[in-house]
């Protein structure tokens, strides 16, 4: 049987397959207005293309929330039952042709209040939809961005409820798995790395201070999630900060993720869904097909916790050496999967020697 299209049980759900769509934002959602971080025809359109292309499980883009965690004005939110009408139609599809549907929650933190890339992603202020960012700490991402406010602890108390309150959403609108984010930067990040937390109360300083954000989201959205449904965890496992002999900033290491990943699985994680970057500019990021496979590979061999992979993955037996020699549990496909939407049934037609069958909804038997 072809390792990339063996199914995976987490819990007591099973994916029928390891290719995984990635979150990716799309900027389409209405900015202001009743309809503010609905989805709509677009994201239905755009994640049943993938549903019947034969993708295993899909995460939504990241949806915020609360209104001011969103990345852009642009973005999905969890935070209304408009909202949760509106994804119910897409995890309602998504079912129906084998798919299982995931949300990603996050929180955009000192990244937030920006525009659409496609207009160029810089800051948006509040005389243009746009809202004051907040984070750990009062450090702007780059000199373009405003200087976000520190949260108090009583704000970092509600963001935790926050996120429990959306997670109970999600499960309304349909969804099987909840992705907490954790990574790009975005505030759990934020919290996590040395690189931009250097709060002195209990929520920063050592690795247990920076860590404990993240942990206490972990245990208010696992409190309210079914027990026999998964909950992931999305990392960057390195700023590429310490890599770098020539860049002095101190920043997240592999090493740390390491250590998170255990913490994760006595929190009740079941799957670490593995990237890096995003949380320090300019940083040096060496690219290339699978290249962020071996910090996956390293958290699989030295943790007992489950883990996906990202980044520049593009070929069906690519993909399948990754699975197939236990560097990864999943894959998780992104500018792939939106250049080429039924990739994982191409990929089963590709892999047919292995055992590996296409998906393909009835309606388009004439492509078996």
């Amino acid at each position: 049987m072809s390792a990339l299209f063996e199914p995976l049980t987490l819990r007591g759900l099973t994916i029928p397959n390891r290719v995984w769509m990635a979150p990716m934002c799309q900027y389409s959602a209405e900015a202001e207005g009743p309809e503010q971080g609905v989805p709509h025809d677009w994201h239905f359109s755009h994640l049943a293309a993938r549903a019947v292309g034969g993708t295993g499980l899909i995460l939504t883009e990241a949806t915020a929330v609360a209104p001011e965690g969103r990345i852009s004005p642009f973005d999905l939110g969890i935070w209304n039952d408009r909202q949760v009408e509106g994804f119910a139609r897409i995890t309602r599809f998504l079912k129906e042709h084998g798919t299982v549907p995931g949300i990603q929650l996050a929180h955009a933190g000192r990244k937030a209040s920006t525009d659409a890339t496609w207009h160029g992603g810089g800051p948006v202020g509040p005389d243009r939809y746009g809202w004051q960012p907040v984070a750990p700490s009062p450090l702007p991402f780059t000199d373009r961005h405003p200087t976000p406010e520190a949260l108090s602890v009583e704000e970092i108390g509600r963001l935790v409820e926050g996120f429990a309150a959306a997670a109970r959403r999600a499960l309304a609108a349909g969804f099987q798995v909840a992705e907490v984010h954790g990574a790009h930067g975005y505030l759990i990040n934020e919290f996590l790395s040395p690189h931009t937390n250097r709060r002195t109360d209990a929520y920063g300083g050592s690795f247990e201070g920076r860590t404990r954000f993240a942990l206490e989201v972990v245990d208010a959205v696992r409190a309210v999630w079914p027990e026999d449904l998964p909950v992931l965890f999305r990392v960057s496992a390195t700023d590429w900060l310490t890599e770098n002999p020539e860049d002095d900033r101190e920043g997240w290491t592999a090493d740390d993720t390491v250590r998170l990943a255990k913490e994760l699985l006595s929190h009740g994680v079941d799957l670490l869904d593995t990237s890096t970057g995003g949380n320090a500019p300019g940083a040096r990021i060496p690219t290339g097909p699978g290249y962020q496979v071996p910090f996956a590979a390293r958290v699989r061999a030295e943790t007992d916790l489950p883990v996906a992979t990202v980044g520049e993955i593009t070929e069906p037996r690519q993909a399948e050496e990754i699975i197939a020699s236990g560097q990864a549990d999943a894959v998780l496909l992104g500018r792939e999967l939106l250049r080429t939407p039924y990739w994982p049934n191409l990929a089963a037609r590709e892999l047919r020697e292995l055992g590996a069958e296409p998906r393909w909804p009835d309606q388009y038997h004439r492509a078996v």
